[in-house]
């Protein structure tokens, strides 16, 4: 059995992996878009940095997996209709990219925002666990729609690339500070 710390040491190195994951898939994204790559090396990109990413971690990490696990077994024991109000905290922002698609980088970050948020505040009050990592997540992906779309809307920026690199960025600095504070969390 895990210690709470263990597990909030373990989801700080899972955050950590999202956040390098998010980052490299951007900074290569933005290279192939400039280099007016096919269409398809998009998803190479991002299927290959979490494949990468979670391939190192999970690999030299493994004693985290049952952690993490743990952790989302929580979940399991919730009501039914607080499992759909997260899980539509989740989804529902993503699943507007289709029908909002020039919207994306915002719905994207509503949707990290509000999913880590709603789990946050589930689990604090369904399974007393006070996973602060999570707000953290939460706060800054929902900051950060505003920042987003100030720059989205900016006079000085043209691009329109400029705006969405901005807001993965943002999300990867998100998940960033929330594994840092994990793993510098003293309980």
């Amino acid at each position: 059995m895990q210690t709470p710390l263990e597990v909030r040491r373990a989801f700080g190195v899972l955050f950590i992996g999202v956040s390098i994951a998010v980052g490299v898939a951007s900074a290569l994204s933005e290279i192939a878009f400039v280099n007016k790559t096919p269409t398809y090396y998009y998803g190479i990109i991002w299927v290959g940095s979490f494949g990468i990413t979670f391939g190192i971690i999970f690999g030299k990490f493994r004693n985290i997996i049952p952690s993490i696990k743990g952790r989302m077994k929580n979940s399991v024991k919730w009501s039914r209709n607080v499992k759909a109000v997260n899980g539509l905290c989740w989804a529902a922002p993503f699943a507007a990219i289709g029908i909002f698609p020039s919207f994306y980088q915002y719905l994207i970050l509503i949707g990290i925002g509000l999913g880590n948020l709603s789990t946050y505040l589930f689990m604090k009050k369904f399974s007393g666990l006070d996973n602060r990592e999570q707000i953290i997540v939460a706060v800054i992906s929902l900051v950060a729609i505003p920042i987003s779309m100030t720059i989205d809307t900016s006079q000085l920026i043209t691009n329109q690339t400029i705006a969405v690199i901005t807001s993965r960025i943002l999300i990867a600095i998100a998940y960033g500070a929330g594994g840092i504070y994990a793993l510098l969390a003293k309980k």
